[in-house]
């Protein structure tokens, strides 16, 4: 029993040695994985994060101090302008009005017998029977009169404006997105108005504030699509456009950024202030060009003896069709800019990979627009399968070291 299991011990490990021979005996040369140039739509895009605020934000306050009396409007309620949202006790102020008019009055009085005094001491100096000093003393006083009469007008109009000021009206139409007072509080207005509300003018129309890093900013334009998406509904891509880029620099521990507004239609009111967007800004689109895996483009073998095929001798069919470009043999829209990159095309399964160059137009982070150098159904290079390390450990089929060739 001992031999026979010997034998059989024998025959497997030959069997097993035969199969690692056809696996790996293709020799040391790299195996490679492949992606084909495929053609279809490309977008580049632009992403940021952002703020949801209202177009026109209000923030209503009070001019006067005073206890809060009235409130007429809460949280989400609709208002007209014009419309009172709260009234601050007035009694104070009604009481200055009364004060102040009696001043008026009283100075009123002494302008006319100020008047009165004038015109007596002239008629007594046209008959000689007064001094010139007693007529220019009267005329001084008469036009002290006339000034105490206005400065007690204008106080009597200041105290009547703080009265009609304790009653606080909307300044727009719109909705109460905030409230910040309530019946009983009292608001010192002695160094800087208290806010009271804020009003949104209309939910319906928003806007996102949107920071675009230094790197990007080049890439935005007004009137641009945007995508966007909010954590409140993380299925439910919504859309926009750019409708401002600001110039002014927004500098945060040394990055750069800029704030690019992005009009929003709100018409099921779904979006509320205040939400964080995640914004992708399109800043270029192709419907249909030939485009490549950017991992085709980072890729060098390791021993870099790759043959260099010049592009013309692969055809420039690759790209959309185009007008004359201004860059020589950029075949790029007039203008347009084209980079040249190279990437390694295996044209055999046996074969070495052959260093092609190629022209490229946008990308969208995973595929490239290929506008020259490159077929529809080429094979390009992604990655090598094999290292060094892995082809010395082939004469071993046990050590779990080769990898079979793979596209």
């Amino acid at each position: 029993m001992k031999r026979f299991a010997f034998i059989a011990a024998v025959v497997v490990l030959l069997l097993a040695v035969i199969f690692g021979l056809r696996q790996y005996g293709s020799g040391g040369a790299d195996s490679y994985q492949t992606a084909a140039v495929i053609r279809g739509p490309i977008t580049q895009a632009v992403s940021a994060t952002g703020t949801l605020n209202p177009v026109v934000n209000v923030q209503v306050g009070s001019q006067v101090s005073g206890n809060i009396q009235k409130l007429f409007v809460d949280f989400n309620s609709p208002v007209k302008e014009g419309e009172v949202v709260a009234q601050i006790d007035p009694v104070l102020f009604q009481a200055n009005v009364a004060q102040a008019e009696g001043e008026l009055a009283n100075a009123k009085a002494g302008l006319e017998l100020a008047q009165l005094n004038a015109g007596r001491i002239e008629s007594l100096v046209t008959k000689q029977s007064s001094a010139q000093a007693d007529l220019d003393q009267a005329r001084a006083s008469l036009h002290q009169a006339e000034a105490n009469v206005q400065i007690k007008q204008g106080a009597l109009d200041k105290v009547r404006a703080d009265l009609e000021n304790s009653t606080i009206r909307s300044p727009i139409d719109g909705v109460v997105i905030s409230r910040s007072v309530d019946v009983g509080q009292t608001v010192a207005a002695s160094l800087q108005a208290p806010i009271l509300f804020t009003i949104a003018n209309d939910l319906a129309n928003m806007q996102i504030d949107a920071n675009v890093a230094e790197a990007d900013i080049g890439s935005v334009a007004i009137d641009q699509k945007v995508d966007f998406t909010v954590d409140a509904f993380p299925n439910q891509t919504f859309r926009g456009q750019v409708t401002q880029v600001r110039n002014a620099p927004i500098n945060v521990q040394n990055v750069v950024s800029y704030d690019t507004v992005i009009g929003v239609k709100n018409p099921e009111m779904k979006l509320k202030p205040g939400m964080t967007a995640n914004v992708s800004i399109v800043a270029a689109h192709q419907d249909d060009v030939l485009k490549v895996s950017n991992a085709a483009l980072r890729f060098r073998p390791a021993d870099e003896k790759a043959s260099t095929v010049k592009p013309a001798a692969r055809g420039s069919g690759g790209g959309r069709p185009r007008g004359g470009g201004q860059e020589k043999g950029s075949g790029g829209e007039p203008g347009e800019k084209r980079v040249t990159r190279t990437v390694y095309v295996l044209e055999k399964d046996d074969g070495e990979p052959k260093a092609v160059q190629i022209k490229v137009g946008i990308s969208d982070g995973v595929f490239t627009e290929v506008t020259e150098g490159l077929q529809e159904g080429d094979r390009v290079v992604t990655a090598a399968l094999t290292t060094d390390k892995a082809k010395a450990q082939t004469a071993n089929p046990f050590s779990g070291g080769g990898r079979r060739r793979g596209f």
